[in-house]
């Protein structure tokens, strides 16, 4: 027998953290839900209007909407997410914005040691 993680509800954990970000101060809440050898994944939650301000963009990553809709910007383009989309995200710099409550799978690639 193979040691399995148990399954996760998006829906419900998104509604939970939906919960906690609204009462936040940053308006956001978040929770890891993977973490492999090649892949980590982080749920996160905006309250509408709440935004992560821009930042540097991981190696390779994707941005997958689980509940209501965001904008993604980076210097030369936008991009507008509602819930089921998913996108590669930009090599540069970017920041997200909640266009209503929403929530996303963050999916990340880890660096592989080649040492």
């Amino acid at each position: 027998m193979t040691d399995q993680m148990p399954a996760q509800n998006l829906e419900a954990l998104s509604a939970e953290l939906l919960e906690k970000a609204r009462g936040a101060h940053s308006g956001r809440a978040a929770k890891g839900v993977f973490a492999g050898t090649y892949l980590r994944q982080a749920l996160l939650t905006l309250r509408e209007g709440a935004e992560l301000a821009e930042h540097d963009s991981p190696p390779e990553a994707t941005l997958h909407v689980v509940k209501g809709q965001v904008r993604m910007v980076t210097a030369d383009e936008s991009w507008e997410l509602s819930a089921g989309e998913l996108i590669a995200i930009p090599p540069q710099k970017h920041s997200v914005e909640a266009l209503t409550d929403a929530a996303f799978l963050l999916t990340i690639r880890t660096e592989v040691d080649k040492g």
